[in-house]
């Protein structure tokens, strides 16, 4: 049964963008060798959008307020995009040392309730697939 997600950020300076990930949002983490440092994440979501395309993802951060979070990358010295209203939320991005963005975003639609871990939640699951 699914637990949970990993995402890759592909990245030009890996080290570089290590080291704000875990300065700047202080997410915790493991090392699994020569400073590989995986970090964990709140909760997720994931949603599917229609493309000519197979094969593109894109990774964003959910936040609770975006004004209060462009305030607190700010007094980090982290530069955002110009807030975007969408009809699903409002969105910034920052970049990271490495040179990729990362789109940050306040939802506006409903989130939905994340399942735990439990064996009763996974017998729950399992019941409505059929």
């Amino acid at each position: 049964m699914i637990i949970g997600t990993h995402s890759i950020i592909y990245t030009k300076d890996p080290e570089a963008d290590r080291k704000f990930f875990k300065k700047l949002f202080k997410l915790p983490s493991v090392d699994t060798g020569d400073g590989w440092l995986i970090f964990g994440l709140p909760d997720s979501e994931v949603a599917f959008h229609p493309s000519s395309k197979n094969d593109k993802h894109e990774f964003y951060l959910l936040c609770d307020d975006i004004n209060a979070f462009i305030q607190q990358m700010k007094k980090a010295n982290v530069k955002c995009s110009k807030v975007q209203t969408q009809p699903w939320g409002h969105l910034t991005s920052i970049t990271l040392p490495g040179g990729g963005k990362i789109g940050v975003y306040q939802a506006l639609h409903k989130r939905p309730r994340n399942p735990t871990h439990s064996s009763k939640s996974r017998i729950t699951m399992a019941k409505r697939s059929r």
